[in-house]
């Protein structure tokens, strides 16, 4: 009797290891391991994807789930779940959320790895986004693509009106002159858009270009109430004024964006991101230029960079799946499929033949002139109060001057408190 209950016990010790074996068989394995992956954009999915296909090579073991938020919800989502100690191993980052996610220790500081891993070189990087991702020195997300401003605009109305094409000598006068040749009001075509809402696009160039600044290099003064800030917004009004320009009102309806793609715009400041979009509808009516100069030639440069979860707890495997993403394979494909310009100076040139029709140097050539992206800890505090302020000035609530001084003066209170602690 015993030894039969023996052989039973020892029948059903056989089956639930059997078991066992088929479940971690069906299921991967038990120690298969999952990386949680976070961006807003599905454009870049193709590049995502294929970057993602190189590393599971090398980590076969290794889930990789990506998830897609959309722009409106992905920081209210992210910045809950990295709050509550969760969140996904690897997300897109961006320069306003940076400085917040860094200093306050939601993400991890890159240069161990970085040390550790030996092949990783920041100086392959654009130094613009590079500097934009760094907190106290240290890097502390991966540079995956960059953006800067030129100026597109649609061939047709320039071929029409007899007019050679934007080059490097515009100025502002340019935008005033050719923008009022092209204006036809009579069919609702304005020759520029000078659209409030689109501060890196429109003024935060503008400010750069007649010699002012956003906010101080050490961070502790705003620049909006400086002379040269108010001279850019008086262009700006000038343009608005003279009907080159669509309203605030028109351009809080439709942005000036959708304004060009519907050719009721002749010209548009936009970024490089926009290439490929601008040229599925206009096609080879699109053109691109430099933007026109003030005092001096300004380009806002900005750019996406994957940062790691602090809480992570696959590090090591984080750190080879941000170096698949954003390392020269990494660039390379997103060269190839178009995106954007890759990080890595010396694989752009690869981006340039995306779009052959467009002369995508321009964007390239920015960065020589390029101004960083302004940012400090509370970014999205003062720039909530720069939104209000300004576009509630062209909405004729208050002048643009005063405006400008609150803008100033709030800015300077919050950047104040920023550094008292």
């Amino acid at each position: 009797m015993k030894k039969m209950r023996f052989w039973v016990y020892l029948l059903l010790i056989f089956t639930v290891v059997a078991m066992s074996a088929c479940s971690n068989e069906a299921s991967g394995g038990k120690d298969k391991k999952t990386l949680e992956v976070a961006l807003w954009d599905k454009n870049a999915s193709a590049a995502v994807d294929k970057s993602i296909e190189e590393f599971n090579k090398k980590h076969p073991d290794v889930k990789v789930n990506v998830t897609y938020t959309p722009w409106e919800d992905y920081w209210t989502k992210l910045k809950t779940s990295i709050g509550g100690g969760k969140g996904p191993d690897v997300f897109w980052m961006n320069g306003p959320n940076f400085y917040q996610y860094a200093s306050s220790g939601f993400i991890k500081d890159l240069e161990p790895y970085i040390q550790e891993d030996g092949e990783y070189k920041k100086e392959d990087y654009f130094p613009a986004v590079v500097d934009l991702y760094s907190y106290e020195g240290k890097l502390h997300a991966a540079p995956y693509f960059i953006d800067s401003v030129g100026l597109y605009y649609n061939k047709k109305f320039f071929d029409e009106a007899g007019i050679p094409y934007p080059d490097e000598t515009w100025t502002w006068e340019d935008i005033e002159k050719v923008g009022g040749q092209l204006t036809d009001k009579e069919n609702g075509v304005y020759g520029y858009s000078m659209d409030i809402k689109a501060s890196q696009q429109v003024y935060y160039n503008l400010i750069h270009q007649a010699g002012g600044f956003i906010i101080s290099e050490d961070k502790t003064k705003s620049g909006f109430d400086t002379p040269e800030t108010k001279e850019a917004f008086k262009f700006i009004e000038k343009i608005i004024d003279k009907g080159i320009s669509p309203s605030a009102q028109t351009v809080m309806e439709t942005e000036g964006k959708q304004l060009f793609l519907s050719e009721k715009v002749a010209m548009l400041p936009a970024i490089s991101v926009s290439a490929g979009e601008f040229k599925e509808v206009l096609g080879d009516n699109l053109g691109v230029a430099p933007l026109p100069k003030g005092k001096q030639a300004a380009s806002i440069v900005h750019g996406i960079g994957w940062a790691m979860n602090d809480k992570t707890q696959n590090d090591k495997l984080s750190w080879d799946l941000i170096k698949a993403l954003s390392g020269k394979e990494g660039n390379k494909v997103i060269a190839e499929t178009g995106f954007s310009i890759p990080a890595d100076k010396d694989i752009s040139d690869i981006w340039l033949k995306s779009i052959p029709s467009l002369d995508l140097q321009v964007f390239l050539d920015a960065q020589e002139y390029g101004v960083p992206y302004p940012i400090s800890k509370n970014t999205s505090e003062w720039q909530d109060v720069e939104t209000k302020e300004i576009q509630g000035a062209f909405l004729g609530q208050q002048s643009i001057d005063k405006a400008l001084d609150t803008v100033a003066k709030k800015m300077n209170e919050i950047l104040a408190k920023e550094n008292s602690k």
